[in-house]
């Protein structure tokens, strides 16, 4: 169910076949979503989390939208476990910028097993968005 006025949903396609590491991931959500805008998402989970919102970009005021994710069970992999600790650890690498404590203990987490790694976290982010339906294509 759509949470919208506008009643046919938009359709937008990830590539997933485009995504390797964090990097193409943005890479590949500036392609689908941000190409008509004359500055790009850089690799943040906030910065995606606000364009879901539909605050600039194509999604910009959309009503409701059909994500589908060409590849999504290949980029659990990408986005994965060692995507994640390296992610934290440059996060460790710049402990002007980020709150190295939480990060470390993000990142003990993640190594027990019990932490979200980076493509849970980005899944747990589109389920924030109610008018978003996420379909998942091989």
């Amino acid at each position: 169910m759509f949470l919208s006025g506008r009643s046919t949903p938009r359709t937008f396609v990830i590539d997933g076949s485009n995504i390797h590491d964090i990097p193409s991931f943005y890479d590949e959500i500036n392609r689908v979503f941000m190409g008509g805008e004359d500055w790009k998402l850089g690799p943040s989970l906030d910065a995606l989390d606000d364009m879901l919102y539909g605050g600039y970009g194509a999604l910009q005021g959309s009503g409701p939208v059909v994500l589908i994710w060409r590849g999504m069970e290949r980029n659990r992999t990408d986005l994965g476990v060692e995507a994640t600790r390296a992610y934290y650890r440059a996060k460790m690498d710049a402990p002007d910028r980020y709150n190295v404590a939480r990060i470390n203990d993000d990142l003990a987490a993640l190594e027990r097993g019990e932490g979200a790694t980076y493509f849970e976290i980005i899944c747990e982010i589109l389920a924030g968005h109610p008018r978003i339906e996420v379909r998942a294509e091989s």
